[in-house]
């Protein structure tokens, strides 16, 4: 009797030092799985600080501008936009104004998820508008938000009355996005007020058609960036995945341009359809610098025979039209 009473209690231990062991387990992997959540959302909201700029221009707009950057939250008064997330620059000066960028959401990312992209461009001196559709390929949701922005602009007792310069707007999208950038740009009423346009990842044409969203860049005719990146989910593995903006789209985006109008595409190595959003945002804050506010440095990023893109070795399947 006494032998069955002592395996019983080495059994019991047995199970108390099992469970012991599978808590510390379940507790060590929920602490690495919180850690992995916290590093990735640091470095999203930091992403400039983490993202490795080869081109001396690349890194000089990877780095936040000069302007300290001001937070708005704006009711859009419909379910599709739902709110605007606004930045602007807090120093704004009377009688002065300042170029307004759209950004267009990719698919279940709204502009509240990725404020620090706003906020980066506004630190370069930018206005920048967000809304929360996730479902934005039409540009019909840009277009209202274009509208809305430009209210402010006539509403005196907004902080950005009389402060966007109505002559130089662009607008930015990615993934899905970059299919609502171009269709804002193209097939909607005030698409014409947007001097300039920047898409990364632009989900392929003929997937797109597949999935009811389509879009013609043959219609474009304002100077225009595309950027993808190198790695699977974007480019594809060359067997049963096509990739999102595989480097043959590009191509075929980019050839479908008018002549004459300005146009760069590239891709950006080792990054993937994720990062692009944010991974990219050096040149795209070069590309709206130099449309938006004529920074001819910025410039030369993009055009002229020394045009540091081309010799960038972050980047490769350069191309450039002027």
């Amino acid at each position: 009797m006494k032998q069955k009473k002592t395996g019983k209690r080495k059994m019991k231990k047995g199970f108390r030092m099992i469970g012991r062991i599978l808590l510390i387990a379940v507790i060590a992997i929920a602490v690495t799985i919180f850690a992995v959540i916290q590093l990735g959302a640091y470095r999203n909201a930091n992403y400039w600080k983490s993202a490795k700029p080869a081109g001396e221009i690349e890194a000089k707009y990877t780095a936040l501008g000069s302007h300290a950057a001001e937070h708005l939250e704006l009711d859009a008064g419909d379910d599709v936009c739902k709110k605007y997330t606004v930045y602007y620059p807090s120093d704004m000066k009377d009688g002065e104004t300042y170029p307004l960028v759209v950004m267009v959401n990719g698919t279940g990312i709204k502009a509240s998820s990725y404020k620090e992209v706003l906020k980066h461009l506004s630190s370069w001196g930018f206005i920048v508008f967000g809304n929360e559709d996730d479902n934005s390929w039409s540009g019909a949701s840009t277009s209202k938000t274009l509208d809305d922005a430009l209210a402010q602009n006539e509403n005196t007792e907004s902080p950005l009355y009389h402060r966007i310069d109505t002559d130089h707007i662009g607008v930015g999208g990615h993934s899905q996005g970059g299919v609502g950038t171009i269709n804002a740009v193209t097939a909607q009423e005030n698409g014409s007020m947007y001097k300039a346009m920047w898409t990364a990842s632009t989900t392929f044409h003929d997937l797109s058609v597949l999935l009811q969203w389509p879009y013609d860049v043959s219609k474009v005719s304002i100077p225009y960036m595309m950027v993808a990146g190198t790695n699977a989910s974007d480019a594809g593995d060359g067997k049963d995945n096509a990739g999102i903006a595989p480097l043959s789209s590009l191509n075929e985006n980019f050839d479908a341009i008018p002549d004459g109008v300005p146009k760069v595409m590239a891709r950006e190595k080792n990054m993937d359809h994720g990062d692009m959003l944010r991974f990219a945002d050096g040149y795209m804050t070069a590309w709206f610098m130099y449309w938006l506010q004529g920074d001819e440095e910025a410039g030369k990023a993009f055009f002229g025979d020394s045009a540091e893109i081309l010799t960038n070795p972050n980047w490769q399947d350069v191309r450039v039209s002027r």
